[in-house]
């Protein structure tokens, strides 16, 4: 219904359209030397393959790295089924501890995450270097 709508708006909006019609009854909308739009109420095809937009989502990945020359050691992971989502994701921080997010996204309770931070914080020790002052600085008034 709404892709209709397009194209009848397509073509009010567009002067020297061409409307083009096969033997399957199916319509296009063509300009000068453009491919034709189909238009169909049939489910919409992508090269040989027929995408179905009624079906429920339904998905599931994760993957990490763990890299020991950077330090760089991450995970996520995540499951939809429907119009609800659970996930988690892990990162290693600057201070070392691991940041853990874990949460939930539906239709009823929006998006929910909670927040896990494991180990201790290391803070490196280094020499502190003391500012060069060249004396009193004067103010004028």
């Amino acid at each position: 219904m709404y892709s209709v709508l397009l194209v009848i708006t397509l073509i009010l909006a567009c002067n020297g359209a061409v409307i083009l019609s096969d033997y399957h009854h199916d319509y296009g909308l063509a300009f000068g030397h453009a491919p034709a739009i189909a238009i169909s109420h049939a489910p919409a095809v992508i090269g040989h393959k027929e995408v179905d937009y009624y079906t429920p989502p339904k998905y599931e990945f994760q993957y990490g790295v763990a890299d020991h020359h950077t330090g760089d050691n991450k995970e996520q992971k995540e499951v939809r089924h429907g119009d609800t989502v659970h996930g988690e994701y892990s990162v290693k921080e600057a201070d070392g501890t691991i940041r853990t997010v874990k949460y939930t996204a539906d239709d009823h309770n929006g998006f929910n995450a909670v927040v896990y931070r494991h180990g201790h914080a290391l803070h490196p020790t280094g020499h502190h270097h003391q500012a060069i002052g060249y004396g009193p600085i004067a103010v004028l008034h």
